[in-house]
């Protein structure tokens, strides 16, 4: 198993000899505001062929039509229900719903979906397109969830609880979304992870390995692209998992 970090919530996942790419973003800009501080790790016309597509919700940081328009369309396409049938009425044939509680197969590669905590509605007035996913991807030998956005609540850990550790599985890797919440804005955490809450995730899914992102690439408003990792660098310094916890940089890859 590879991963590669592309950048943001961009990640090049090869599982078994399958490729999978999550939340294509590959933009100069966020929103044509917000500049990149790091150019993707792997520039989308060097992308290796690609097995499937994951999208986990509206929000622009996590689908670009710029990026997904340069990516084959015969490639699947797997997003919440309302998403699946905007991309599907926007030309991309192959865009296929997959909502929560529902399971699918995509080249041999089994993909959970589970609800996030997180309203992902594009454009704020669209509450229709807010569903948000988190994924687990399993196959034979080989576990790995990818939690989109989301917040911590007492479910978070629950898909992976139900698909694995009741099975007697694994999870893997476990790549988790990291944020920097201000004092003053204590409503972020109602629909994101800061650092510390993905280190507590990260204990309940009980993985052998996890890897950050959402980090390293964009400037926010509220914070730059570096906070979050800076305040996770130092949690580790005390951190009783520290050595199971993966920074990996954008362009780079790690292999388990």
């Amino acid at each position: 198993m590879i991963i590669t970090y592309i950048g943001h919530a961009t990640l090049l996942l090869e599982m078994d000899g399958r490729r999978i790419l999550t939340d294509p973003n590959f933009d100069p800009r966020l929103g044509r505001i917000l500049p990149r501080v790091s150019p993707p790790g792997i520039a989308l016309d060097a992308l290796p062929s690609l097995d499937g597509l994951l999208v986990t919700h509206a929000h622009a940081d996590h689908l670009s039509f710029d990026s997904l328009k340069r990516l084959p369309r015969d490639v699947p396409l797997l997003a919440p229900p309302p998403l699946a049938r905007w991309l599907a009425g926007s030309g991309y044939s192959s865009a296929r719903a997959l909502g929560a509680g529902e399971s699918t197969s995509v080249h041999g590669i089994t993909i959970h979906a589970a609800a996030a905590r997180h309203v992902g509605s594009r454009y704020g007035v669209d509450r229709w397109r807010s569903s948000s996913n988190m994924y687990l991807l399993e196959t034979p030998s080989q576990t790995i969830f990818f939690a989109g956005d989301t917040a911590l609540t007492p479910e978070t850990h629950r898909l992976v609880t139900e698909h694995l550790h009741k099975r007697g599985r694994t999870l893997d890797v476990a790549l988790l979304p990291i944020g920097h919440a201000p004092w003053w804005k204590p409503g972020f955490r109602r629909g994101h992870l800061t650092s510390d809450d993905a280190l507590t995730l990260f204990e309940r899914l009980e993985a052998r390995v996890l890897i950050p992102y959402h980090w390293g690439t964009f400037n926010h408003v509220t914070s730059t692209a570096f906070d979050a990792i800076d305040r996770l660098r130092t949690l580790l310094e005390r951190h009783r998992r520290s050595s199971d916890v993966r920074i990996v940089l954008p362009g780079e890859s790690y292999e388990v």
